[in-house]
């Protein structure tokens, strides 16, 4: 009778095992399917460029924007001002912008008092910049660019290049995987060749 009822307990432990064995499949199944249909938001934020990794608000609405938009692409850093002898760039950089932009360019302009050529407010800004020279490519409110008081996305771009905007117009080439930053004077217009040049091979280059 003992023997019976072993042999039973152990036909019913067996069948227990069974009836798991489907639930815990359906299990590793599902979560399977869960990570291979995540979002991926995590990934591309984790693949955000150091130099890149900030948020700053938009001139027209002061709005956050996150700059990890833009990993991966080649991104010019300007920083501006309305009544400079060099203003007129903005006209050069529109056309840069509209001409590589299908390549992966942006070119990101911050309006800076630093260098007292920018009193008007961020309405005024972004205005003037498009009614004076149909500037489309993305803009941010007024900025500190040097000294203690400059944001953390100047201080990294002075930390990584040695060099903080000496004027208005100073500019910081980073490429597509944010490991290289160039900087360029307020000299250097947006038509010069070494320039055009070096961003030729920031656009070629895949980022890793």
């Amino acid at each position: 009778m003992n023997i019976r009822c072993r042999l039973i307990e152990h036909v019913l432990l067996a069948l227990a095992a069974l009836m798991v064995l489907p639930a815990w499949a359906q299990s590793a199944a599902s979560s399977t399917a869960s990570a291979d249909h995540a979002p991926s938001a995590p990934a591309a934020q984790s693949q955000c460029p150091v130099v890149l990794n900030y948020r700053v608000l938009r001139l027209q609405d002061e709005k956050t924007q996150d700059l990890c938009q833009y990993a991966g692409q080649v991104v010019l850093v300007v920083n501006t001002a309305s009544f400079c002898g060099f203003t007129p760039q903005y006209k050069g950089l529109e056309a840069l912008y509209d001409k590589y932009k299908s390549r992966g360019f942006v070119v990101l302009g911050f309006p800076s008092n630093d260098f007292s050529q920018e009193p008007n407010g961020n309405a005024e800004i972004a205005d003037f910049c498009e009614s004076t020279f149909g500037v489309k490519f993305p803009m941010f409110t007024k900025t500190a660019v040097k000294g203690d008081s400059a944001t953390p996305l100047f201080k990294t771009l002075a930390k990584r290049t040695g060099t903080t905007p000496k004027w208005n117009f100073y500019k910081y080439l980073i490429s597509r995987d944010g490991q290289k930053i160039v900087s360029y004077s307020s000299m250097t217009t947006p038509q010069d060749k070494d320039f055009l040049s070096e961003l030729d091979m920031a656009l070629n280059a895949r980022a890793n």
